[in-house]
């Protein structure tokens, strides 16, 4: 998704979860960063009305450690079943993922947990001012709550259809679930990542699930998006072998920058609206996905993390990342759906970079490497 991150002191910050709007509905509040082996937060709330769906990053109470479930066990006509299947498989996700991210970085991540009094919370994990990673966030969250329903029309691909069972004009009661993450390296040859699942329901009954992983690099290396993609194609052919093609193809059309004519990144796979199969079928789809996202993305930011790189590189790494920036914020479907929720505008923008470039009317330089990536963002490629 889209979203939000101060390297040092207190700082007020926020991870993703689900789409970045969703993060924004989870909330949190200032951290302290951790060193050594602790991981350290506290928040700071102020008592103010909660908004219209009562969701909104000051109806959060933080707590000393998260409970077993954040999932309300006996909501009436809902699948309480998947709903705690897979908070458990976001939180093993998420153990797996930030301790890979530790090994690699030798920093820890920050901790924040929270619940909600009618029913929800999260897990926050940041890490700000790493070794390797400038900014890394991995967040859980469970969310109940209503939404207009123009607001669900701008979060999913068919949004009309998930307002079925409810009038006009009427919110729709909602419940989601998902783990979400935004990675941003401090060198150049090294690249982006971010990755959604999640799980929607509404109590009219309708259910779905989306997600995806995507790889966003500054310079091409060919055989780190072999690497990458190829790990991909694998899960997806696992499950079903129209799956790569169809959610490579949705990834290089829904990450496209339509006012540069270019995409935000190279890709990986995209997918939303999933429910033209058995829900247990899916839940093992996405859970394979979350899982192999270390799989991926680590041995490629071990690979180029510390490679030599020129100020030009880094300014060049710098104008992608306002990229990065323009497309959240004009074209990401989270974005738009935390805007509309009323969600926290800082934990909405929290997967923006610490710093951006623009330059007036840049253009690479012929056969450089700046423009063969270019040519690779404005002519999307077939990497396996």
């Amino acid at each position: 998704g889209g979203h939000p991150y101060s390297p040092v002191g207190e700082m007020t910050i926020s991870v993703a979860v689900l789409t970045v709007g969703l993060m924004g509905l989870s909330g949190n509040g200032p951290w302290i960063r951790g060193g050594g082996e602790s991981r350290v937060s506290h928040s700071r709330m102020q008592a103010t009305k909660a908004p219209a769906g009562g969701i909104g990053w000051d109806t959060h109470k933080a707590i000393d450690a998260p409970p077993e479930t954040l999932c309300r066990p006996d909501d009436a006509n809902a699948n309480t079943e998947m709903r705690s299947k897979f908070e458990q498989m976001c939180r093993d996700a998420q153990n797996k993922i930030c301790a890979a991210i530790e090994e690699v970085d030798g920093t820890k991540f920050s901790e924040d947990a929270w619940t909600r009094e009618g029913g929800g919370g999260g897990i926050s994990r940041v890490l700000s001012g790493g070794n390797v990673f400038e900014k890394a966030g991995c967040s859980l969250s469970v969310v109940y709550g209503s939404m207009p329903q123009e607001a669900l029309a701008s979060a999913t691909e068919r949004g009309v259809d998930r307002a079925k069972g409810y009038k006009e004009g009427e919110r729709v009661p909602f419940f989601a679930c998902g783990l979400s993450s935004v990675m941003h390296p401090r060198n150049p040859m090294a690249p982006t990542m971010h990755f959604n699942y999640r799980y929607f329901e509404t109590d009219g009954g309708v259910w779905w699930f989306g997600g995806g992983t995507d790889i966003t690099p500054s310079y091409l290396f060919e055989e780190d998006m072999k690497h990458f993609h190829g790990t991909y194609k694998e899960v997806c052919d696992k499950h079903d072998k129209e799956f790569y093609p169809k959610f490579k193809k949705w990834a290089d059309e829904y990450f496209l920058i339509k006012h540069r004519g270019e995409t935000r990144g190279l890709g990986g796979i995209f997918f939303d609206d999933l429910n033209d199969r058995p829900a247990d079928t899916i839940f093992e789809f996405s859970k394979d996905c979350a899982n192999a996202v270390v799989d991926a993305y680590v041995p490629i930011v071990k690979k180029r993390k510390d490679s030599d790189f020129t100020q030009k590189e880094k300014e060049w790494q710098q104008m992608r990342r306002g990229r990065y920036v323009e497309f959240n914020l004009v074209y990401d479907r989270g974005t738009i759906f935390g805007l509309k929720t009323g969600g926290r505008i800082e934990s909405i923008l929290m997967s923006l970079p610490e710093t951006s470039r623009w330059e007036y009317c840049h253009e690479p330089e012929e056969g450089s490497k700046e423009a063969e990536i270019m040519d690779a963002f404005k002519n999307p490629r077939e990497w396996v």
